[in-house]
């Protein structure tokens, strides 16, 4: 098809270019919102047992607030359970 036949065709383009930008920036904005959810800015959501150790991961997985789950660490996906010092405690470097 040549531009004869179809003179928009550059126009049609940059207006597709632009529509997916704003979509790309929408769909961003959501993810990051959604990823957000059932966080708190508060410092003292860390565990005391785990303050200053470098396994500490600490983030939120999950879409929804009822389904989140916190990996905590790669060693105690949940947390130390049992008292108040962590044997694989490992300060940062």
């Amino acid at each position: 098809m040549n531009a004869a036949q179809y003179p928009f065709g550059k126009i049609h383009y940059f207006f597709r270019k632009a529509d997916h930008a704003r979509w790309q920036r929408l769909q961003s904005k959501q993810h990051i919102l959604r990823s957000q959810l059932g966080f708190t800015s508060t410092p003292s959501s860390r565990p005391k047992v785990c303050q200053g150790c470098s396994h500490y991961h600490g983030v939120a997985y999950g879409y929804r607030q009822d389904t989140r789950t916190v990996l905590v660490c790669g060693l105690h996906p949940y947390g130390w359970q049992d008292g108040d010092h962590c044997p694989d405690w490992c300060g940062k470097p």
